[in-house]
């Protein structure tokens, strides 16, 4: 049984039926579903996100991972894969988180926040009363060709425990986390959850050493 004081874990880049029953079984909560993006890893195609996602069994939560940003056809494609929860990557508008909310009622929001300086967590806390919850990376939207995720890098800490702490929202952490940095990344931000893709990963491949090394890393942090 998953201790309730640690945060969640999302294993992110999930690449086949395979990688999904390896972190379920290493105990993540919930699976990260990589659609169409201008860079970065783990991209599948929505048919395979689709297959995927219906095999995990619940309570896992399914992320499918979008690059769009119009609710129509966010919506669209979520009905096609068929996940538990939208990962919106790019920023979306205000307008068109309500009429998302409004087109996919029972569906989770988690909106990423790719914290750069200050103006992160004021677009932090303007977001999170429209979602059910934040998610802190390292991209960079303002590249010729952005960075939504996937990056491996680590950010700010100290300004995520600033969203964390002010934000009407639970807030994931992401961004270069692997076993040897996630105890001072929990200490530091004390978020909801954490989520992973590269950390855990060898040669591009989910690693089931690696996987259980951050697990147990997680355990040791315990207060």
């Amino acid at each position: 049984m998953r201790d309730a004081r640690l945060p969640v874990v999302k294993v992110c880049c999930i690449a086949s039926r395979e990688e999904a029953d390896l972190a379920i079984a290493a105990g993540a909560s919930a699976l990260g579903l990589v659609s169409a993006m201008p860079s970065g890893p783990g991209v599948i195609s929505d048919e395979e996100i689709a297959e995927i996602a219906a095999t995990v069994p619940p309570p896992v939560a399914t992320f499918l991972l979008t690059a769009r940003q119009e609710a129509d056809a966010i919506a669209e494609q979520q009905r096609f894969c068929g996940t538990t929860t939208l990962q919106l990557v790019d920023h979306v508008a205000p307008t068109e988180l309500q009429r998302l909310r409004r087109a996919l009622p029972g569906i989770r929001i988690v909106q990423v926040i790719h914290v750069n300086g200050e103006e992160s967590v004021e677009e932090a806390r303007a977001v999170a009363p429209l979602v059910d919850a934040l998610l802190l990376d390292s991209g960079n939207q303002k590249l010729p060709v952005k960075e939504l995720g996937g990056t491996g890098r680590t950010h700010d800490w100290s300004l995520s425990r600033r969203i964390r702490d002010t934000a009407r929202a639970p807030v994931f952490l992401a961004g270069g986390l692997n076993a040897a940095n996630v105890g001072d990344a929990i200490r530091a931000v004390s978020p909801f959850g954490l989520d992973l893709c590269s950390g855990v990963r060898t040669a591009g491949r989910l690693d089931p050493v690696r996987l259980a090394e951050f697990f147990h890393a997680i355990a040791r942090s315990a207060p």
